[in-house]
């Protein structure tokens, strides 16, 4: 049997397409038993994904036998149920845009199709990929009220053979952006034991890998026999080809980061980040409260909240003056404040409130440097001294006179030259969280760790995080998929 296969009620379904000796019928996938672990992408086309019909086994046994299929029984039974999903303010606002734009009459339900993530409607390109990634399944159709917000009604998976000849025709071109290997020849005959996706944003300002570093991921994982492909938001309906994610783009919830790594998760696969970690790292209220509970050290903090009456003097009374204000999900010094006085402190306020109700409060402690922890599934990786920019409170100084964001100077230390109790207490707290990858900040004061914040997504830059390790930095990272894969085929 082939690596795709394209499974169909009946080979008739397939006339008006491209021949290829990789579809199958239902009923024939079904009987097969395949024999070993071969890694498979089942495509189910059923027209019938109903309760106890042929189309729900099929992506049942596709499931039992170890094969990534799509759409999987998880997504058959959201379908079956109805079961809703509600888009972020910023799809509302586009989906609403577009509605007023294309003179959608009033109180009309109109209808969106989605074929593997992509639809024709230019400027919904974002909403589609959206349902795509929360309701993976080859086709769908999505019924849409005209209201300014919450405009999903319906979502449900339409029969190919139902499609028009234009509808036939995107069909096909979305089949092949999902899955070039249908109809393409295999670059080399030689198959890979593993394959990763490593997705990246190539406009990030600040992204956690350089481009040295991401050419040094695809080069070792290459010696390491792991077929490893550099993905960017616009090739996201191609995850499900892989084994593994890699994500070396800043992670966000209600993001394409997140949505990736839920997807991968979903659907059994080895993901750095996972989900988890995601959501507990990337707030830094949820950080604090964890880790005043299990007593690890951190600055002291207190929560703000946007529905109260806060005073200055009183909050400086509790943490000390200054003091630091920062939203939960700042990333890279942003939406941190240095507060000194009560002008200083409403007009913070006045800004931050604005991206979330509620802010988190710490004591101001400066060092010249915090300590940063690399840590791979329990273990410490590497250790750098990250510097504060020049004439500056933060590593990153976004408002640099010279017009440009400037950073501080970083070390990088072998880990027997670091205070035992820093490496200690990082590894205290990322038990917390998973067994991922995870870059710890620390303050060292009077031979005490203490920690600044966990990030899910840590920085590996090529000549910095690698400046020690050298390959072997990015093999231990790699080894970790393949090990995390073996153990999953047992």
């Amino acid at each position: 049997m082939n690596s795709v296969l394209v499974l169909l009620d009946s080979l008739s379904d397939w006339k008006p397409y491209y021949e290829t000796n990789s579809i199958l019928t239902i009923s024939d996938y079904l009987k097969h038993k395949p024999s070993g672990k071969e890694s498979k992408l089942v495509i189910n086309l059923s027209g019938n994904y109903s309760y106890n019909s042929e189309g729900y086994y099929c992506s049942l046994l596709a499931q039992a036998r170890g094969h990534k299929v799509i759409p999987g029984v998880d997504i058959i039974n959201k379908l079956e149920s109805g079961t809703g999903i509600r888009m972020g303010s910023a799809l509302h606002k586009l989906c609403y845009q577009w509605i007023v734009k294309n003179n959608i009459p009033k109180d009309d339900i109109w209808y969106l199709n989605i074929y593997f993530g992509i639809c024709q409607e230019k400027g919904l390109e974002r909403i589609a990929r959206f349902i795509f990634d929360n309701y993976p399944s080859p086709l769908l159709r999505v019924a849409l009220n005209t209201q300014q917000r919450n405009q999903i009604e319906t979502i449900q998976s339409i029969p190919l053979k139902s499609l028009s000849n234009e509808e036939q025709d995107f069909f096909a071109c979305a089949l092949d952006n999902f899955n070039k290997k249908i109809w393409r020849i295999p670059r080399s005959p030689k198959l890979c034991r593993y394959s990763l996706a490593i997705f990246h944003d190539p406009e990030e300002k600040f992204p956690p890998s350089n481009k040295k570093a991401l050419n040094k991921f695809l080069d070792i994982a290459k010696k390491m026999d792991i077929h490893a492909e550099l993905m960017t938001e616009d090739d996201s309906a191609k995850l499900m080809e892989f084994d593994a994610l890699f994500i070396r783009s800043t992670t966000s919830l209600n993001h394409i980061t997140f949505h990736l790594s839920q997807k991968a998760r979903q659907n059994d696969m080895v993901v750095i980040d996972d989900p988890t970690s995601i959501i507990r790292c990337t707030n830094k209220v949820y950080l604090s409260e964890l880790l005043e509970r299990e007593k690890i050290p951190t600055p002291i903090s207190r929560l703000i909240f946007k529905s109260n009456e806060n005073d200055f003097n009183e909050i400086a009374s509790h943490l000390g003056s200054p003091f630091i204000i920062k939203i939960p999900d700042g990333s890279f010094s942003h939406g941190m404040h240095k507060i000194s006085d009560e002008p200083g402190f409403k007009k913070a306020l006045a800004i931050l409130f604005e991206k979330s109700a509620i802010l988190l409060a710490q004591e101001y402690i400066p060092t010249e440097f915090d300590w940063r922890i690399g840590i791979l599934n329990g273990e410490a990786l590497y250790a750098c001294k990250y510097y504060m920019a020049k004439g500056h409170w933060q590593i990153y100084n976004h408002n640099s006179a010279k017009g440009s964001d400037q950073t501080g100077l970083v070390d990088t230390l072998p880990l027997y030259q670091v205070p035992q109790n820093v490496i200690r207490t990082a590894l205290k707290a990322t038990s917390l969280i998973g067994k991922g990858l995870y870059g710890v900040d620390l303050k060292m004061i009077n031979n005490r760790a203490i920690i600044i914040e966990i990030n899910d997504n840590p920085s590996i830059d090529h000549g910095i995080e690698d400046a020690i390790l050298g390959d072997e930095l990015y093999y231990r990272i790699l080894n970790y998929f393949v090990r995390s894969l073996e153990l999953k085929s047992r």
